[in-house]
């Protein structure tokens, strides 16, 4: 539609601009109306508070973030696609620490991106990557859940789990049928879709505009081997940057032959993919500025440290 139909040239900087806001527009709300009404489903069929109940109360040792991190791992969406899916799990009451590392882990690592990786560095870089992502969702989670930042969430989301709680009660005590509650469930999707439509376009336009006018040879000159701060400053340089991890894998390929080293040009890519200005924009909609500055930092923090250890072992 933008090249053919509008005319636009793939080529220029607007025509990869407007092509990435229309596709992921498209993309994402329809991800979201998708798992909006899915997890209408489960709450309606499955008791989800037992679930809740049971992550809470029994002593799992970590393997609850574990199991988050590794279904974060095997979702093939960026830092944008995969919030429709953190606010299903926070609409079904899934603990925040639990649902903050699917969160961290599902844009960093995916199965293309492996493909790529395996290709361009070998399997040793590869497993390095695929375990450092895994280990940040696990870790980042576990200190996030020990924060206690349920109270930050923000109020839309409250009144959105309050209401689900309530429906689940309400449909444990009837036998109406499928088709009955379909109309509620689909419903209730999308007035979800309706409530983060604005922020969804807002984030996917900064995002847009970062991808087509943002020149990623720009960021080289900063992560040079004989910098010492390059790890931390690469990290930074991510933050306006956006995309996908199989979409960035390509500019780390061109990074790491012009000399700079390997660790620091992960953490670039990581930086890329789970920290960015259009996540923070989606957010926004789910989170108080305060959850949102904390989940970043956290972040930024073990990404500059994951990238000081690549340095060193790889």
């Amino acid at each position: 539609m933008v090249f053919q139909a509008v005319g636009l040239d793939s080529g220029t900087s607007w025509g990869s601009a407007v092509n990435f806001f229309v596709y992921d527009s498209v993309k994402i709300l329809l991800l979201l109306f998708f798992i909006s009404s899915l997890m209408g489903v489960v709450n309606a069929y499955f008791p989800i508070e037992r679930l809740r109940n049971y992550l809470v109360s029994h002593r799992l040792y970590g393997l609850q973030y574990l199991l988050a991190s590794l279904f974060g791992a095997i979702t093939p969406f960026c830092s944008c696609s995969s919030i429709p899916l953190f606010i299903g799990f926070v609409k079904g009451g899934i603990p925040l620490g639990v649902t903050l590392a699917f969160l961290i882990t599902s844009p960093l690592v995916n199965e293309v991106a492996v493909a790529m990786f395996l290709g361009s560095f070998g399997w040793q870089a590869t497993l390095v990557y695929v375990a450092s992502g895994i280990l940040l969702g696990c870790l980042g989670g576990i200190v996030l859940g020990r924060m206690r930042l349920e109270p930050y969430l923000s109020d839309w989301v409250k009144q959105v789990q309050a209401q689900s709680q309530r429906q689940s009660v309400e449909w444990e005590k009837d036998n109406t049928t499928f088709a009955q509650r379909l109309p509620a469930i689909v419903g209730d999707a999308w007035r979800i879709v309706r409530g983060v439509l604005l922020y969804v376009l807002i984030g996917i336009g900064i995002g847009a505009f970062m991808h087509g006018f943002v020149p990623e040879d720009f960021f080289a000159q900063y992560m040079s081997r004989d910098n010492g701060w390059a790890v931390p400053l690469s990290v930074l340089l991510a933050i306006p940057m956006y995309a996908n991890a199989a979409g960035i894998v390509p500019v780390v390929e061109v990074f790491v032959t012009k000399g700079i080293p390997l660790g620091t040009a992960i953490a670039f890519m990581m930086a890329v993919v789970g920290l960015s200005l259009p996540e923070a924009t989606l957010l926004k909609k789910v989170m108080t500025w305060r959850l949102i500055a904390v989940f970043f930092s956290t972040v930024t923090l073990f990404i500059i440290l994951s990238g000081y250890l690549f340095n060193l072992i790889l």
